[in-house]
């Protein structure tokens, strides 16, 4: 009898100390997919985050450290050679070589595959494998910001094995890393189940299984973790964040983040191909307000494309400024003295939904009548890629906290659609400013190169600076070791629940 029952407290510890390790995270969209070559959003990235390693790791101080490359060494100006772990398995069992990192990077650089972050990799000329864990790459200029791409999800090694056997299916069914989690189920707009790695080659994983949750709604989102229904919330709206502070139960994290909100024009649409018609909405819009008022004082007003904590950033850019009167003026100039119709697209994420509204107002002062609609995150994502929008609100995070990142994807003319730059607008100057400053060396030419190309992007006017987020994440108080990274790319290998 006594065996009994000690074989039964045993057991009764056991699954309770298993329950008390399973985390439960909820952010504000669900995952679009968790192949890093089918996507390039916030959410699906920070699932990825877990179940993925990267050659190069990005430290929440943003320094640049060994991944899955326990070493490196820059041969020539244009050759690179990475020596690659050993003893590191997928969760599949099979061991990591040297041709799954060069059929990754190859995979996310070819055209075919469609990769919205392969403007990552294009640097890359010619990867070849040394051995069995030594992989050289050489690229077809200098290239400085390479280590720092190498540190993004999107980079995240794969198994060829694995992806090749799950063709279609991966990325949604089946999910093969290294990472410190692995893949158990994906219930769409419900929930993301992951599993401790127990082999994972980065040491003790603390908790036995991460669930993430897409709660929409913000105020939501709160009364979860003020419940405990969830252990952890992601980008907490300011007017919930306001009200926990003082809450017992709850631990608040801020970090100001990489990350820039804006209003993005179709540049080649009507009337938007007219400079004088986006200086002028830019100018009819008080970003100031939003902040005050959506924001509730928690984000800084942008005054250029990239966050202050980006190399390169531009923080000398003189704003717009709320003008109605010049805003008046501009569309009398480009021929719409009594105004026009459009619309503006959101995806159903509450703060935007509510820039959206302030838009509509204060437009509609000036004469522009503004129709405001509010898509799934998904299709929002596809549409605005194949630009059937006319203005739209979306944001933008520097990942890898180099200028390269921040104003490529975004402003070159060759990232038209999904890779970043959805309002496709382009300026030949400022493509040839992008260029020179991914293959110039010296830090202070490349930050007058970002300059130059800065003051272009803001006198252009394709976007509508609007500012700077200051993220809230908030825990439970018996959550230990949570640590919010700027990009938004929480590591959650060891957070322990108490």
């Amino acid at each position: 009898m006594k065996r009994l029952v000690l074989l039964l407290a045993t057991i009764a510890f056991a699954f309770g100390g298993a329950q008390a390790q399973r985390l439960i995270v909820g952010q504000g969209a669900d995952a679009v997919s968790l192949s890093p070559h089918q996507t390039n959003d916030q959410p699906s990235a920070r699932v990825m985050r877990q179940i993925y390693d990267t050659l190069v790791v990005q430290t929440e101080e943003l320094e640049l450290v060994p991944g899955l490359a326990e070493s490196w060494e820059q041969i020539d100006d244009l050759t690179w050679e990475f020596s690659i772990r050993q003893g590191v398995t997928f969760h599949d069992g099979t061991p990591l070589m040297a041709s799954d990192v060069k059929w990754t990077l190859d995979r996310l650089r070819n055209p075919e595959t469609g990769a919205p972050a392969a403007f990552l990799v294009g640097f890359i000329d010619e990867i070849e494998v040394v051995d069995d864990h030594t992989v050289r790459i050489t690229t077809k200029n200098p290239f400085v910001p390479m280590l720092a791409h190498l540190a993004h999800t999107a980079t995240s090694i794969l198994s060829e094995d694995a992806v090749t056997a799950a063709g279609e299916d991966y990325g949604t069914s089946v999910v093969i890393g290294t990472g410190p989690f692995s893949f158990v189920s994906w219930e769409t707009a419900s929930q993301i189940v992951l599993e401790r790695n127990e082999d994972w080659w980065g040491g003790e994983v603390l908790p036995a299984e991460v669930v993430f949750r897409p709660i929409t709604e913000g105020t939501v989102r709160s009364i979860e973790l003020e419940t405990g229904g969830i252990d952890i919330a992601y980008s907490l709206e300011p007017r919930d964040s306001a009200r926990m502070a003082d809450q017992p139960r709850i631990r608040l994290f801020e970090v100001e983040t990489l990350s820039t909100n804006y209003i993005g024009f179709n540049a080649q649409k009507e009337p938007f191909d007219d400079v004088r018609v986006r200086q002028a909405i830019n100018y009819a819009l008080d970003s100031e307000i939003i902040v005050d008022v959506v924001y509730e004082g928690q984000g800084i007003v942008a005054n250029s494309p990239i966050s202050p904590q980006v190399f390169g950033a531009h923080q000398d850019l003189e704003p717009y400024g709320y003008d109605p009167e010049r805003a008046r003026t501009l569309l009398a100039e480009a021929g719409y003295a009594d105004g026009f119709s459009t619309t503006l697209w959101t995806n159903d994420n509450p703060l935007r939904i509510q820039i959206a509204e302030i838009a509509q107002a204060q437009l509609g002062e000036v004469g522009i009548q503004v129709d405001v609609q509010v898509l799934e995150w998904s299709t929002y994502l596809a549409e605005t890629a194949a630009g059937n929008h006319d203005m739209f609100i979306l944001g933008w995070v520097t990942v890898t906290a180099d200028a390269d990142y921040g104003l490529y994807a975004l402003f070159h003319s060759s990232q038209f659609g999904s890779p970043g730059n959805r309002t496709f607008w382009s300026n030949d100057r400022v493509d040839e400013l992008l260029d020179q400053g991914r293959a110039t060396e010296d830090a202070d030419e490349r930050m007058a190169i970002y300059r130059e190309a800065q003051e272009i992007i803001a006198e252009e006017a394709p976007w509508i600076f609007l500012l700077i987020t200051v993220e809230t994440n908030g825990t439970r108080d018996n959550i230990e070791g949570f640590v919010a990274h700027p990009a938004g790319h929480h590591r959650l290998y060891n957070v322990s629940k108490n």
